[in-house]
Parts: structure tokens; C-alpha cells; sequence
């Protein structure tokens, strides 16, 4: 806000301090006084939405610390739990060494256990981080392009970036435009830069029904433009087809209403999904 009264303030000076100021000079000042507002209002919207981001992650950090506390007190009770048995055992004389020595072993796994959850905490803590910085380098490298053509949001750890059909295809085709390849250069850039990553890409209708060519419904629409893009993120950007999934959704998980004409917009789309990587955490599971 300040840094709009004092933009406002300098072109009424400006304005004041001079009378040969023409009316096309001034009409200049004033739309490139409107560009840098709605410059800023974008910006600030990202900010909140970063915010807002931000705001869910620690949320998620809470409740899972608040797990952790709730297992480390059932820890804590059946150790000493345990103690006070193996105690009352040996003074009375009546367990084998045997019984003792298992007793000992049930001890000792549960201090495996406090080691496992202290190792899935840092785990939980640095999967966050990396999502958290896959989203802002993301925002960073597509700019400022309209919420309504692009869209990248967090949804349970899970990264989703949602591109407008008419950004990426020619109306009723999955021929890509020309700016559909800088976009999704921009795209490329980031995952390349992470090539452990396994990414989806999903290929979106509304339920207007379609045949045209060798396209005999929606499916078949929504597939072509999955594997078209996927094939173009191989071909051109150099991305590792190993780590690619094409898949089409048709209409069938519509992100609004299909009643309006903006409804069925928002639904045709392309959805980029970052893959989560289970098999970090299967193999934090695992039984020692």
C-alpha cells in the first residue's frame, strides 16, 4: 500500500511541476502506473497463496508431532511397565533365564521403535521441505501467467500443477500450440532438475460428447493429449520417459461444474501430478 501512495504521490508532483505535460504523456504515466498495480496485486496473491500453503504444511507437521508425543508416552509406559515385570520375576525366582532373556529383547525393541520414530519425523520434515521447494521453483520459473490458465497447488504432500486446455491445444485437437511449448518448457526446466521424481500426466475433458477423426469420444481426447505431451517433454526438454505415466481421465473427475460455459473450462485441462516417492517410506517400514 505504501508503495502505491508514493508512486500516485511522484505522478501528482510530476504532473504539478510541469504545465506542457501533454495529455499522451500523461495518459502514459497513467497506464504504466495501472500495469505496475496489477503487477503488484498478482504478486500479492502469489504471496498469499504461498501463505496459505505454508499455513497446511505446519498443520500437518502438528499433527504428526502430536502422534509422535501420543506414541512416545505408550513407549514410555511399557518400559517401565516391563522393568517393574522383569523385576518382580527375578526376585521371586520363578522365570528361566530364558524368559528373561526374551523379556530383554521385547525391551530392546521398543528403543528400535523410539529410533524409527525420531527417523520417520526427520523424514516427514525433509519430504515437506523438498515439496514446499518444488512449489515455489515452480511459481518462480512459469511467472505470471493467469490462475485460470495455470494452477499449482499441494493437496496431502501430493504436488499439482493444472494447465488450461487453451493454453496448451488447438480447440478440439491435441495439437499443441506454440505457447503450449514455452509453458511447458518452463515445466521441464524444474522437474529436470530433479530426476529422481516420478510425474503423471493427465489428460482432462468436460462432458460435452466428441468424435472427430480417429477420436471417437472423450477418452480417446483425453489420452491423445496425455501421451502428446508426455511424448514432448521426452523429445524436446530431454526428460527420462522411465519416470513419465500418460493417463486419461476423460470427464470424469471434473474439478467444477459442467452446468456453465466456465464450469466446463476449468475442467478441460492437462494435470501434471509429482508422484510421491513411496518407496523411501516402504523401506523406512520395514521391520529391522
Amino acid at each position: 500500500m505504501k508503495t502505491r501512495l508514493l508512486i500516485v504521490l511522484v505522478l501528482a508532483v510530476a504532473i504539478a511541476g510541469t504545465s506542457c505535460v501533454s495529455q499522451k504523456k500523461y495518459k502514459a504515466q497513467v497506464g504504466n502506473f495501472e500495469a505496475l498495480n496489477t503487477q503488484y496485486s498478482k504478486k500479492q496473491n502469489d504471496l498469499n497463496a504461498c501463505e496459505t500453503a505454508k499455513a497446511n504444511y505446519l498443520k500437518q507437521i502438528e499433527d504428526l508431532n502430536r502422534q509422535i508425543a501420543d506414541l512416545s508416552k505408550d513407549q514410555s509406559y511399557l518400559k517401565t511397565s516391563n522393568t517393574q515385570v522383569l523385576n518382580q520375576l527375578e526376585a521371586l525366582s520363578v522365570i528361566s533365564s530364558v524368559q528373561a532373556e526374551s523379556i530383554k529383547k521385547s525391551m530392546d525393541n521398543l528403543g528400535m521403535k523410539d529410533a524409527y520414530i525420531q527417523g520417520l519425523q526427520s523424514s516427514m520434515a525433509k519430504k515437506d521441505s523438498l515439496t514446499m521447494s518444488l512449489v515455489m521453483n515452480l511459481k518462480g520459473a512459469i511467472g505470471n501467467l493467469a490462475d485460470e490458465d495455470i494452477n499449482i497447488k499441494v493437496d496431502k504432500g501430493v504436488v499439482f500443477i493444472d494447465i488450461s486446455d487453451k493454453l496448451l491445444f488447438k480447440s478440439g485437437s491435441y495439437d499443441v500450440t506454440d505457447k503450449a511449448k514455452d509453458v511447458l518448457g518452463k515445466v521441464a526446466m524444474v522437474l529436470k532438475n530433479q530426476p529422481d521424481m516420478e510425474f503423471m500426466v493427465e489428460g482432462h475433458t468436460d462432458n460435452v460428447p466428441f468424435k472427430r477423426g480417429d477420436l471417437i469420444d472423450n477418452w480417446d481426447l483425453s489420452v491423445k493429449r496425455s501421451t502428446t505431451i508426455v511424448r514432448l517433454l521426452q523429445s524436446q526438454y530431454g526428460l527420462d520417459p522411465s519416470k513419465m505415466i500418460a493417463a486419461g481421465r476423460s470427464e470424469f473427475q471434473p474439478m467444477s461444474s459442467n452446468s456453465s460455459d466456465s464450469g466446463k473450462a476449468a475442467n478441460r485441462r492437462t494435470r501434471i501430478v509429482i508422484l510421491p516417492q513411496l518407496d523411501q517410506f516402504f523401506k523406512l517400514l520395514e521391520r529391522k
